[in-house]
Formats: C-alpha cells, structure tokens, sequence
C-alpha cells in the first residue's frame, strides 16, 4: 500500500478557461506536482461542441498521468472522449439515472447534497462518490462549514467514498481529510496563479502525507 492509498487523497476540478491550450497548459503543470486521485472537468458555459474538443484534449493528459478523467456536462461526451466517468450536479434522480444508464461501465458520482436527507437519497443511488459542495463552489479560503459537518458524518457512517470542495487557501485540505473524507477536491487553490500549479499539488501532497489522519484498513 503506497503512502497515499490510506489518507485523503486530491482530487483537481479544471478552471473555467475558454482557451484550450491554457486550459491544458495549466492541467498539465499540476499533473505533474504529483499525486492526484481524479480530474473534474466542468462544462462551465461551452456549447456541446467545445466541450468535447476540451475533452478530448484533456481527458489523455489526465489518464497519462494516472488519474481518472470525470466529466461534469454533456454525458454524450464522456463516451466520445473516453472519459472513466461522469459527474453528476443534479439531483439524487439525476444521480439514480446515471447510474443505471453508465454504471459500472463508468465511474458515476455526484452531489448536490445540501443536507442530510438529501445526502441519503444520494447515497441510495449507490453512486461510486458523493461530492459535497460544487465544482465552483470555491469562494472562500476555507472549505465551506456545512460540508465539512456534513462529510464527517457520512464518513463516521457510510461507505460510499466522498469528496468535499476545499476552499481557495491550499491548506484547507487539512480540515477536510480531518473529517474522514477520503478525497478533498481543490479549483481556485490550485489554479489561482497557473504558474505555481504544480508546486502547490505538491505541496499539498506533502502536507496532507504529514498531518492528514490515517484511515483503517
């Protein structure tokens, strides 16, 4: 078991850039600061069309890089780009209908879990994650108190693996895995200034390997 398997690991959300060699550029960079476990890839405002240029160019980068590619828009363009899987931003019957259509095949996972109950019907789907939080929900330098209250929860109780938005200072990852949480998803914290992409991956990585709480086998 490699160091990262028992602790809460990265999970990268793209940013909202409209140019594709930018966007790719900027992905890139981070890759290679180190351990990721998956990419989102929001459709943000792009048409249909460019979103599936955007895929095709990132979702290879992403593999190559040994993470999964998981795509939040278009559900056509999943396939069309090879992607391992989709994010869902609906509802629990969004969720529930992904599922039957794409599961196992692809990795379906998905959130707008606001509450408890709400979390419950998502988790009846028995997707391969919850997400709590939204892809852009990074705002603030701390992840926002109601998904970190929420996360600890589910993670005390249920083993549906979950990720929780981090807020847009790096070192909020801490306070996420301190939750259980098996993944904390980072956008702005990562991406904020393009340049410094990958030593920031890194060193979250480097923190999250010293202060993040182990998990049981």
């Amino acid at each position: 078991m490699s160091q990262t398997d028992n602790r809460c690991r990265l999970v990268l959300v793209v940013p909202d850039i409209a140019d594709i060699g930018e966007r790719t550029k900027a992905l890139g960079d981070a890759l290679r600061g180190g351990d990721v476990a998956s990419v989102i890839v929001p459709q943000y405002g792009l048409d249909d069309q460019t979103f599936q240029k955007h895929a095709e160019a990132l979702v290879p980068l992403i593999q190559n890089a040994g993470a999964a590619a998981l795509l939040a828009g278009d559900t056509r363009v999943a396939g069309r780009a090879k992607a391992d899987g989709i994010h869902i931003q609906g509802n629990a019957a969004a969720l529930t209908e992904a599922m039957e259509k794409f599961s196992p095949k692809l990795i379906v996972g998905g959130g707008n879990a606001a509450d408890r109950h709400h979390a419950l019907e998502v988790g009846e789907a028995r997707p391969d994650y919850v997400f709590f939080g939204k892809v852009d929900g990074d705002i603030k330098p701390e992840a926002h108190p109601k998904n970190l209250a929420l996360a600890e929860w589910w993670a005390s109780m249920i083993e549906i693996p979950c990720i929780v938005m981090g807020g847009t200072d790096p070192e909020s990852v801490l306070s996420v895995a301190e939750t259980g949480a098996e993944f904390v998803a980072l956008r702005l914290g990562v991406f904020g200034d393009a340049a410094q992409a990958a030593s920031v991956v890194a060193n979250v990585n480097a923190l999250l390997d010293e202060k993040a709480p182990r998990f049981e086998d």
